[in-house]
This record gives structure tokens, sequence and C-alpha cells, in this order.
């Protein structure tokens, strides 16, 4: 599976694998793939420093990549207290109720909420980069499309490549003005954060609309065959985020979260925006339900919905309370029906892709015959 992209960023296969563990990470690169971090979870620079140092001493001296969440406008000024302050009671109240009729624990006295969105505070981002761009990462990709133009400049003066994620075809046009140098187009089946498009329908649209930028197909991709289909739509390789939350190597820290996974179907995701108050992907359960349900308060706008659920969702989490229990994850889920190491998932890409490469040759050649 090897690209001019492939080529560039010095791996064997062109597959990016995103996910926000490193020893995933580790092991799509050690596998022969680009592996890419997510940062969205480190709030502290220490933290990321010490993943970063343990993904440097396990890549075998190969290749990854680290992927931010910034905005590419600033608000000047605003402070995450700021923006907690315009959380409406009503909506708190409705939390708290949720949580309530389903008899879920508070934390501990003291205890912090462990998950939190705050990778959408440029200030976070930045700190994160300061971090990063003293390790020797190949690829900046960032999931809320182009950073700041001067963050693009300064991944260039490192030799890093820039990536963006896009979900239609004037995203993708915004990026490549903006000097990214790799856009991933991203399908409605993706997990987490998408748009309303299919990956049949966008990466055609994506590669069309930045030739001759490098395109990497992304959105319910978890099989060889499916690789190969991206590359004859014209993109040069994929990136594949949902189906490593299974791996060995994963650490969801609940067994409960993982038993879920492994039994849904590709029907049972929704696109909600319970979780961050913009549209994503994600397991369809109770909690979501109960956003989307009319008689509740609806959702807030980004950021104030995702402060607004970061200790409910921690609480969900601790105490895996099974019906409101879920993550964000692709329409692939289908295909995740047991826990597998990432180098087997890998061997299954690539006969994958040769299966796929062969039937093609075979009617080719039965074209070129009549």
């Amino acid at each position: 599976m090897e690209t001019e992209l492939s080529k560039k960023l010095g791996v064997e296969h062109a597959i990016c694998g995103f996910t926000p563990f490193p020893a995933v990470a580790a092991a799509i690169t050690r596998a022969g793939g680009f592996g890419v971090l997510g940062a969205v979870r480190y709030t502290e620079p220490g933290e990321l420093a010490r993943d970063l140092d343990w993904m440097a001493e396990h890549t075998d001296g190969k290749p990854y990549g680290l992927d931010v969440v910034m905005p590419a406008k600033k608000v000047e000024g605003v402070t995450e207290a700021d923006v907690e302050a315009m959380i409406p009671d009503g909506h708190r109240k409705y939390v708290e109720e949720t949580l309530a009729r389903y008899g879920v624990p508070g934390l501990a006295q003291g205890e912090a909420s462990g998950w939190r969105i705050t990778g959408w505070m440029e200030d976070v981002a930045r700190n994160q980069l300061d971090v990063a761009f003293d390790y020797p990462i190949k690829l900046l990709a960032n999931a809320l499309g182009s950073p700041p133009a001067d963050v693009i400049a300064r991944a260039h003066d490192h030799g890093v490549l820039v990536a963006a994620l896009a979900g239609s075809a004037r995203h993708a046009r915004h990026h490549a003005e903006a000097g990214i140098d790799v856009v991933v187009a991203q399908g409605y089946e993706a997990g987490g954060h998408t748009g309303e498009i299919a990956s049949m329908v966008l990466v055609p649209e994506v590669v069309d609309a930045v030739h001759p930028l490098p395109v990497l197909a992304a959105g319910g991709i978890g099989s060889g065959e499916q690789v190969a289909a991206g590359l004859a739509l014209g993109a040069q390789g994929a990136w594949l985020g949902s189906i490593w939350l299974t791996t060995e190597e994963a650490d969801l820290h609940s067994r409960a979260l993982t038993a879920k996974l492994l039994a849904a179907g590709s029907g049972d995701t929704v696109r909600s925006r319970a979780l961050t108050g913009k549209p994503a992907r994600q397991l369809r359960t109770e909690w979501t339900d109960a956003w989307d349900d009319p008689s509740g308060p609806g959702t807030l706008p980004m950021p104030l919905q995702g402060l607004l659920v970061a200790e409910a969702v921690s609480r969900i989490q601790k105490y895996e309370v099974e019906p409101l229990l879920g993550t964000p994850v692709g329409q692939i889920v289908g295909r995740m029906t047991s826990e597998r190491g990432v180098q087997d998932i890998f061997d299954d890409l690539t006969r994958g892709f040769e299966r796929a490469v062969e039937r093609l040759g075979r009617i080719a050649g039965r074209s070129d015959r009549s």
C-alpha cells in the first residue's frame, strides 16, 4: 500500500491510524503504518511530554504524528471560567436529573472530573505544540479545520507536514488556501465530529477540489478492500480511527464499554451534539437519546455543551452505568467483533488490499482481452 504520500511520510503502508492511546499509535507505526496520537485529552504539558517520550522509545525510530484540536480563530480574553458562567442553570439541572434517574453516584469530595473538553482552548493547544515540536513528529493534524497561519508556518519551519480534516469540498479548498499539506476527507460514517456527506461521494470531490494536494480517505474504513476503494477514488491513503478502539493495546478503562462496542452493529451509532455541542458520531445510548429528546432543553453550542457534561461523562465512565455508557465511534463498529492486536488488524488490511487489487486486475485483464 505504497503511494507518494506514504513515501513522503517514510512509512511502508499508506495508512494513518488516529488514536488517543500511545500504545496503539506506537503499534500502528511499528506495523508499517503512521500512528497519530490524539492530544485533546492532555491538559498538562508534562503529561504529553511523558507520553511522547514513551512513543519515542517504542516506535523503533519510525515516524509518527500528533492530532490537536485548535480553532482557526481565537477569542481574546475569554477564560474557561467565563465560558462556564454562560451555561444556563436549567441545563445543569437537566444533567443532574438525568443522572439521578439512572442512579449515577457523584464523584468523591475533591475528586476532579477525569474528562474535559479543553483542547478547543487555543492556549491549551499551543502549550501542546510547545512540547510536540521538541519531538521528531512528522505530521501535525488539526481536527477543527485549518490551524492558525502562524502554527502552519511554525510546523513547516520544523519540517512537519500539516493535515486538516474536511467534511466538504468547500472546507477542503479553505485548507488548501491556508497552506495545508494533506487533506483528510472525513465522511459521514466516521466517528467523532463529522459532516453530512458520505465517503464515497466526499473523497473524489475533495480530490478534485485540492489537486494536486494529497488526500486521505476517512470515515467507515476498516478493511483493506475499503482502503483500495479510497485509492481508486483518488486518495493517496486512508485515515482510520474507530477500528483501533477494541484493540488489545487500547486502554478504554472499561470492560463494559468494550463489550458494548464489540456487540454493536453499524446501525447502533448516532450523530449527536450530546458530547461537545457539535454533531459527533458516537454509540447511541440513553444519554444521547436524552439530549435528542424534544422535551429536553436541547444541547448547547460548543464549547458550552462539553463543559456542561464533563463531570457527568466522568461519573458515567467511572461507575460504568451501562445504559448511558458510550464513546465516539464510527459506523465501522459493526466490523469490530473481537479484541485483536494492532498487528493482526494490519495483516488483515494488507491481505484485503491485495485481494481487492487482484480482483480489479482480473477485471481489467478481461476488459483488455475484449
